[in-house]
This record gives structure tokens, C-alpha cells and sequence, in this order.
């Protein structure tokens, strides 16, 4: 099961940070279900730096194990296996929220993709969006396998364990 971390912008209003399962390209996809990290805008600084700790291994092996990822999607997948980055997209007001990306083209250290899950944080961007950000910006990778079963998403792999 795949989750994502709705986050919400560090300043003194931030806005109650949210754990989200998204959708996915495939059919073997769960359902969204939001789950609450922090109750008050009070929290959600806290929380926030607390959870960014909490995947910060998670966060390393993503990033660690990227390399071959890129060079498998780059050499083309099998059919019926889609590839994903987890990144943060941030509003002009410092909002963000992490979200899955469907990589479309990954040209020298440029990703391009669509937004693969409902986004319900930021306001300037929406699911099924094609945007493009550095890879310096990818925190996590999946390969999401007809069957259901996928490769990576250590984060989500973390939080799953934990029963979030």
C-alpha cells in the first residue's frame, strides 16, 4: 500500500498536515484515504519536522537506490509496469504536500511527469498535471507492477509497517 504525506507550510498558520493514499496508473491501486498527522496548525511545524525525520532512512535508501531505478525506466519497463517518483510540490505561500509523479520522459537531471494522486494541500496544482522538477528533488521511487505488487516506495513501505 502506498501513502503520502500531505504537508502543509511550516509557518505559524500552517494548515493540519494530512497522510494520503493515492491513485495510481494501475488498476490494482487502492482507494484514497486521508489520515491525519497533526490536529492544529500549533502541531503541524512539530509534526511535520518530526515525520521528515521519521522517513529521513527511508528517504536515503530512496535516493540511494535511484541510479538503477532511473537506468531501468531509461532502458525501457516491461509492459504494464509503471514508474513513480515521490517529490513535494510547493505553492508561492510555502504550502507543500508530497505527492506520487507518473515519470513520462527523464531527460539528463530533469523529470517530467503527471501528478498520479488527488492533491488536496496545494492549490496551483491538481491530479493529472504534467510538471517538471530537478531530480535532486526526488525523495523516493516506484515501479508499480501489473499484479499490484511494486518495487521501492521505502517511504510508503515505512508507514505501511507502522500501520499508518
Amino acid at each position: 500500500m502506498k501513502y503520502i504525506l500531505l504537508l502543509a507550510t511550516l509557518l505559524p498558520l500552517a494548515r493540519p498536515a494530512l497522510a494520503q493514499q493515492p491513485a495510481s496508473a494501475t488498476s490494482a491501486a487502492p482507494a484514497d484515504q486521508s489520515v491525519l498527522v497533526a490536529s492544529s496548525p500549533a502541531e503541524a511545524s512539530a509534526a511535520l519536522r518530526a515525520f521528515d525525520k521519521h522517513i529521513a532512512p527511508a528517504v536515503k535508501q530512496g535516493r540511494a537506490t535511484l541510479p538503477q531505478a532511473k537506468h531501468r525506466f531509461l532502458q525501457g519497463l516491461p509492459a504494464g509496469q509503471t514508474f513513480f517518483v515521490t517529490t513535494r510540490l510547493t505553492d508561492p505561500d510555502g504550502t507543500y504536500e508530497q505527492v506520487f509523479v507518473r515519470v513520462q520522459r527523464w531527460q539528463e537531471k530533469q523529470v517530467t511527469g503527471l501528478i498520479a494522486n488527488e492533491v488536496g494541500t496545494v492549490k496551483n496544482f491538481q491530479q493529472n498535471q504534467q510538471i517538471t522538477f530537478p531530480e535532486s528533488a526526488v525523495l523516493d521511487w516506484t515501479i508499480s507492477h501489473p499484479d499490484g505488487t511494486e518495487e521501492g516506495n521505502y517511504i510508503g513501505k515505512l508507514l505501511d509497517a507502522e500501520g499508518r
